[in-house]
């Protein structure tokens, strides 16, 4: 069978040049390769994605010269699959509701002191105890209808699962390569117990993608270097659903002028806004380093 490489943007910004890479890469590998190209709109964020948005991601990937299979994989339209995926882990008793706002998880934070351990993207680490709450009580509160985030046992997940590696191909921040151990350079702990879904939606990227990519047959995951720790889960929750694992290529970054990724955060140059001023395809692949 032909290997499966995706691209998987979310429409909540206009793409940059550090989707460009990205997107080129996975065309260019899965060309390289006789492979199949897919295109995935992670739109599981409802409060940022826009229709807006995910028509421009087509006119973007379309000027750079891309095509991809059609139809393309909605993530809002297969909320069922990751429901699935969560009644398997509840089955196990590996998940359960934590309670606490925002705010709530930052006084207890600041109640620990400034050394609280905090995970790979920068927040802390769920503080809380709502692993050792009463069921009756968690039963209670959800009926109530409070606020609640989903969250993996992460402790009893590895317990379970044991040791856990992956193939890289790509490098990872330490130059990572070949087969990568999901400890301890990337062990899932680092991250506490991650959140899968929350009350109003049944699902979180760690999940999502994991389900996507293992529906669509994806066997090549072409992504950048800042995502290279969060395989770790990914690997956690594949092993724990019985999914197939792909490979990994994690690539360099497009950074600004100050040393940071880009982001659609931070304004960073839209492609579209590069099309407006007359760029080309071969200056964009220049740009980014793809001569």
């Amino acid at each position: 069978m032909p290997p499966v490489f995706r691209f998987a943007p979310s429409p909540n910004g206009y793409l940059h040049l550090g989707h460009a890479l990205s997107a080129l890469l996975n065309a260019d590998m899965a060309r390289a390769a006789g492979g199949r190209m897919l295109l995935r709109i992670e739109d599981i964020d409802r409060a940022r994605c826009r229709p807006e948005y995910e028509a421009a991601i087509y006119e973007d990937l379309a000027w750079l010269g891309l095509s991809w299979e059609q139809p393309v994989r909605r993530q809002s339209e297969h909320l069922d699959d990751t429901r699935a995926a969560l009644a398997t882990l509840e089955a196990m008793g590996l998940i359960y509701p934590s309670f606490e706002s925002r705010a709530d998880i930052a006084r207890l934070v600041a109640q620990r002191g400034r050394d609280w351990p905090r995970d790979p993207d920068g927040a802390p680490l769920y503080p809380g105890d709502a692993k050792s709450m009463a069921p009756a009580e968690r039963a209670r509160r959800v009926a109530a209808g409070e606020p609640y985030a989903l969250r993996l046992d992460m402790a009893a997940a590895m317990a379970r699962t044991g040791p856990l590696t992956w193939q890289e191909t790509g490098a990872g921040p330490l130059g990572e390569t070949g087969i990568v151990r999901a400890d301890p350079a990337a062990n899932p702990a680092i991250w506490g117990d991650v959140i899968l879904a929350r009350k109003e939606i049944p699902t979180s990227y760690h999940l999502a993608v994991v389900v996507d990519d293992a529906a669509q047959g994806v066997t090549d995951v072409v992504r950048g270097a800042d995502l290279f720790y969060a395989t770790s889960v990914h690997r956690l929750l594949q092993a724990l659903l019985g999914l197939p694992a792909p490979r990994y290529h994690h690539h360099r970054l497009i950074l600004d002028g100050d040393g940071r990724k880009l982001s659609k955060s931070t304004a960073a140059t839209a492609l579209r806004e590069l099309r407006a001023q007359g760029g080309t395809v071969a200056e964009t692949r220049r740009i980014v380093g793809l001569d």
